[in-house]
């Protein structure tokens, strides 16, 4: 809410009709929660709850005579609230909320969730993942602290915001002309985010006006570069630069940075912080297949849309069937004479019926105007996205068909998913035996459906999954010796994600360097944030932070931003120089790493993806709940950390504490 309480309460009832056709079209749980809070009613939520199969509105299935109670006892309780002038309910005991969450979502919601979900939804105007000063500010000496963040992307600018809120001198140096990283640079058709929008945005800086439930690249943009001018961070980026590397200086405890301009130039400075935001999905990885270099069409990236290339009428030929090519293939489609379509291994992906749809006017009125439904609605998608189903990623060994799922909720996924599609290609069993992988659901990302099974019954697309051997000068011809002439290839087959941070090159202290100490695929890290030998270093989206089970990479970031800030606040605050993880604590967090990701199924054998490296280990993806990373991340623990003070710190500082165990989830 952008107002107080009482003021939206009065904006909200001064026109009865609007508020009851906007609650007409606005979603009825979040509308239900409004209700509860606002009353305390527990009997009208038990009522309404066994309508509600599951957190997303569409398995909501609530009687309209019941729905029309709820929107009209709403009504009569804001014109009662408007009319006494009446204050903001104070917030439900922790055991209400519970029941109300669990209401809400048609799931048991346990209690551990509740001061994660009482943080992420924000009630009042409180920014609960702020970090604030702990000593008195004329003794912070921040005026000789610089840090320096690679990368203006949605991690990096959420670090900027919270550099600049706290006054710590910081630049972002950005390789791009403008902001917004992944979304700036990614321009093909039909890309779009596939996690809900109202949580796929900072709990900071809400947005309730998004058009669509899932919006497109340009209204995602449009945020990020919005987010920028409400913080006043422009000033702050220098853009057109590539940081080529960095290196640590042990004798000055503190970052030396270099880059190039765009006119090739060389330069360089220094930072007692380094803070890296560079992304995992910002390479693209192009095959090497032979003859490419031959080829005389376009061909081109996905992550590098030429637009400039006029596809209508032309024999086009995608290679690859991930996120990128199934929100691109069936946008292109009506345009291209031909579409042919080669695949080396098919993905999952669900339905949401939510997924086309824009934004009814009368529930972005809501978002607005009526307390606490946008709130609400954050929790809801929140829960939608999340850990609801981490329990079913995890090897059962008495499962008898391991390699087809994991486990009979898993396989039940299976064969929804399955059913879904059969219906999609028309009952076509020959297309449907090459849709549908032979690895479990979730192995790898699990997509959102964009039409792309429909698209692949039209009669200009064509589905390969037979190897291809060689391009010639305008065709690629198979391993089988078929040729298929094509005018246009177009890449979707990704990004070189497990070469984190690739291709900086990175010399912490004693000689060590990161591309030596990780090799070309595994990449470590304490937290995904801190490795031993690199003071002072801190990695946004680092080894094992993507989420592929759920969840918003920008929750993540700012769990992430939140620990790097506490860890800044300890150094300035107590002249601390240099601070290092111990080798203990990163060996040790790692290990249970690995062995919580030896049971899941981003390391099943019948998988190969992005997720991990050649050796089967998982070196990209979390594999904890959401829960368990906010828990980790929420306080900085010195004791984990090697610290040493600047000569001449005042001598009455505290004492640094002596190392402790490392949580464990």
């Amino acid at each position: 809410m952008t107002t107080d309480f009482r003021t939206a309460v009065r904006l909200a009832v001064d026109d009865e009709a609007r508020l009851r056709a906007a609650l007409v079209e606005s979603d009825i749980a979040p509308m239900l929660m409004v209700l509860v809070q606002l009353t305390g009613d527990m009997g009208i939520l038990e009522e309404v709850a066994p309508h509600i199969q599951g957190p997303w509105n569409f398995l909501q299935t609530v009687p309209e005579p019941l729905k029309a109670r709820v929107r009209d006892r709403l009504v009569a309780v804001l014109q009662d609230f408007a009319a006494h002038d009446r204050p903001a309910p104070p917030r439900p005991a922790p055991e209400v909320l519970q029941r109300m969450m669990s209401a809400g979502v048609g799931q048991p919601v346990p209690p551990e969730y509740i001061p994660l979900l009482l943080e992420e939804m924000s009630f009042g105007e409180e920014d609960t993942r702020a970090v604030h000063w702990q000593r008195d500010p004329a003794s912070r000496p921040v005026d000789g602290f610089k840090v320096v963040v690679i990368g203006a992307g949605l991690g990096g600018l959420c670090a900027a915001i919270r550099l600049k809120q706290l006054g710590i001198p910081f630049e972002v140096l950005e390789k791009n002309a403008d902001v917004g990283g992944t979304w700036l640079e990614n321009s093909y058709p039909g890309c779009a985010v596939d996690t809900p929008n109202h949580f796929y945005s900072y709990s900071f800086h809400i947005n309730n006006h998004w058009t669509r439930h899932f919006s497109r690249r340009d209204e995602i943009l449009a945020y990020i570069r919005e987010v920028v001018r409400a913080h006043d961070l422009r000033p702050h980026i220098r853009f057109g630069v590539e940081v080529t590397g960095a290196a640590y200086d042990e004798a000055c405890a503190d970052w030396q940075v270099s880059w190039r301009d765009g006119a090739g130039a060389a330069h360089s400075g220094r930072c007692n912080a380094l803070i890296t935001a560079v992304g995992q999905l910002n390479r693209p990885a192009i095959p090497p297949i032979e003859g490419l270099s031959r080829f005389r069409g376009p061909a081109f990236h996905t992550g590098h849309w030429d637009a400039g290339v006029d596809l209508k009428g032309k024999r086009v030929a995608m290679i690859g069937t991930g996120a990128s090519g199934m929100q691109a293939g069936p946008s292109i489609v009506g345009d291209v004479g031909h579409l042919r379509i080669f695949q080396r291994t098919p993905h999952w992906a669900v339905n949401n019926r939510n997924y086309h749809l824009p934004v009814t006017p009368g529930h972005t009125w809501s978002l607005e105007h009526l307390p606490y439904y946008s709130n609400w609605l954050r929790f809801q998608q929140f829960w939608a996205s999340s850990d609801g189903f981490h329990a079913s990623l995890h090897v059962d060994p008495d499962w008898p068909q391991p390699a087809q799922s994991l486990n009979a909720t898993n396989h039940q996924m299976r064969e929804m998913i399955v059913d879904y599609v059969r219906g999609e290609l028309g009952g076509d069993e020959a297309l449907l035996a090459k849709c549908i992988p032979a690895y479990p659901p979730y192995g790898k990302r699990m997509l959102r459906d964009n039409h792309w099974y429909r698209m692949l019954r039209r009669e200009n697309v064509t589905l390969e999954t037979d190897p291809i051997s060689h391009f010639t000068e305008d065709a690629i011809v198979m391993k089988d010796g078929t040729v298929h002439p094509v005018d246009v290839v177009i890449f979707a087959t990704g990004f070189a994600a497990s070469r984190m941070l690739w291709p900086l090159e990175i010399q912490g202290r004693d000689g060590h360097s990161i591309r030596a100490d990780w090799g070309e695929d595994d990449p470590r890290a304490y937290l995904g944030m801190t490795a031993p030998a690199y003071p002072n270093l801190f990695m946004l989206y680092g080894p094992n932070t993507n989420l592929a089970h759920g969840g918003s990479i920008i929750f993540h970031s700012e769990c992430q931003v939140r620990y790097i800030m506490q860890a800044l606040r300890l150094m300035i605050e107590q002249g601390v120089e240099s601070l290092e993880v111990r080798p203990e604590v990163h060996d040790a967090y790692n290990q249970r790493l690995d062995e919580k990701a030896r049971g899941m199924v981003w390391t099943h054998p019948g998988v190969t993806s992005w997720y991990k490296n050649s050796r089967n280990r998982l070196t990209v993806t979390s594999p904890w709940r959401l829960l368990d990373y906010w828990g980790m991340t929420r306080e900085f623990d010195p004791a984990q950390f090697v610290a040493h003070r600047a000569a001449g710190a005042p001598s009455s500082l505290p004492a640094l504490p002596s190392p402790a165990p490392a949580a464990t989830p």
